[in-house]
């Protein structure tokens, strides 16, 4: 694989979360050319995917676009993908998974566009090598991304493998957690940047804690993985990689001069933050307390304090909530003035108990669910 190659790389992220996906692309200097829902569009080298595995929050994966072309049939998607040089791009006895999205009258199942574009592969790597790679659902290795559309289809590399929003770190997730990647999302939308202090009572498994301490460290969260889909490519280039991890931990700061503090009334949810910020190696930088989220200390200064309460969705009843999301509002009025207080929520009704009227509201989403993040300037 040519590393300086040019062409389009598409960086997925969830439903939502574009806009501060956007944002760190641009922060990192690429352009964008164009975005959408779920995710944006740059033009540049296949050797910047390892800088945008690296440092993106929020992003799902890295995809480089090998080819894009009309296709009117199976033996098209076959023949097309057939003649692109995968002996050069992939090692003799490599270990290939193929994943696919499909909108096309012509296809009833994804799984047979999948074993289509397999077959294309590795006959073309027999014919010319005379090896065949094995290939499976596992993407732990080399992993080849199919969109399909009417009679357009792009096939992409996909230079991460496993998702960027796994970091490996929530070993005990608890009942309905926050993914990291919405967790860094949230973050970024209140403004945090590690300069300020920040507060999460209901702090759950530890997810939005966690990845703001990783934002206080300027810690790339692409340190935390091992593994990715471009180390198994042919021409992969170990010393620049090695290079942009060493350049990315001299820039982690080793104690951020901000409180960090999250606290939950549950003693196994403190538990679970607790094991999952050691996993992480920022349990330092976290107080953590075992405590109605009423009484949460809050330091004198300014900073943000983010709930995420129960909505009513995944864990209860709507009913039984709305005396918490009254005390949530008698809890900023009270103990939390100078700050900045925001609630992620799923259920719009819910707010309305909370008293005081948001000056922001910004969209997101948590599956299906549509869901808001909330902002109440505390004066």
């Amino acid at each position: 694989m040519d590393l300086d190659y040019i062409n389009k790389i598409l960086i997925t992220c969830a439903r939502g979360i574009s806009p501060f996906l956007k944002n760190e692309v641009e922060q990192l200097a690429f352009s964008v050319e164009s975005s959408h829902d779920t995710g944006v569009v740059i033009r540049s080298r296949f050797i910047d995917t390892y800088k945008l595995n690296l440092e993106l929050r929020t992003a799902f994966n890295v995809l480089f676009l090998l080819k894009e072309f009309r296709c009117v049939s199976p033996d098209d998607l076959y023949n097309k993908t057939h003649q692109l040089p995968w002996e050069d791009i992939i090692p003799e006895n490599e270990y290939i998974s193929v994943v696919s999205q499909v909108s096309n009258p012509k296809i009833k199942n994804s799984m047979f566009s999948n074993q289509k574009l397999k077959d294309a592969i590795v006959d073309r790597m027999v014919k010319k090598t005379g090896a065949r790679p094995d290939s499976g659902p596992d993407r732990r290795n080399i992993v080849v991304n199919l969109y399909w559309k009417d009679d357009k289809a792009w096939i992409y590399l996909n230079t991460s493998g496993t998702k960027l929003a796994d970091r490996t770190y929530r070993k005990i997730p608890l009942e309905a957690p926050m993914q990291e990647t919405l967790a860094s999302a949230v973050l970024l939308a209140s403004g945090y940047n590690g300069t300020c202090n920040l507060i999460n009572p209901m702090c759950g498994s530890g997810t939005i804690a966690i990845e703001a301490a990783l934002i206080a460290l300027h810690k790339a969260p692409g340190l935390m993985h091992s593994n990715y889909g471009f180390m198994h490519l042919k021409d992969h280039d170990k010393t620049y990689w090695q290079n942009l991890r060493k350049d990315a931990l001299k820039r982690s700061e080793k104690k951020p001069s901000h409180f960090i503090i999250a606290t939950d009334i549950r003693e196994e949810a403190v538990a679970a933050a607790v094991k999952n910020a050691k996993t992480c190696g920022v349990d330092h930088l976290i107080n953590f307390k075992v405590c109605d989220f009423k009484n949460t200390d809050i330091p004198a200064g300014k900073g943000s304090v983010i709930l995420n309460p129960e909505y009513g969705e995944r864990m209860g009843t709507a009913e039984k909530l709305v005396k918490t999301y009254k005390e949530i509002g008698d809890f900023f009025k009270q103990k939390c003035r100078g700050y900045s207080g925001f609630i992620f929520t799923g259920n719009l009704d819910l707010v309305k108990k909370v008293g005081l009227r948001s000056s922001k509201r910004i969209p997101f989403y948590t599956g299906d669910i549509e869901c808001r993040l909330l902002e109440y300037d505390i004066h």
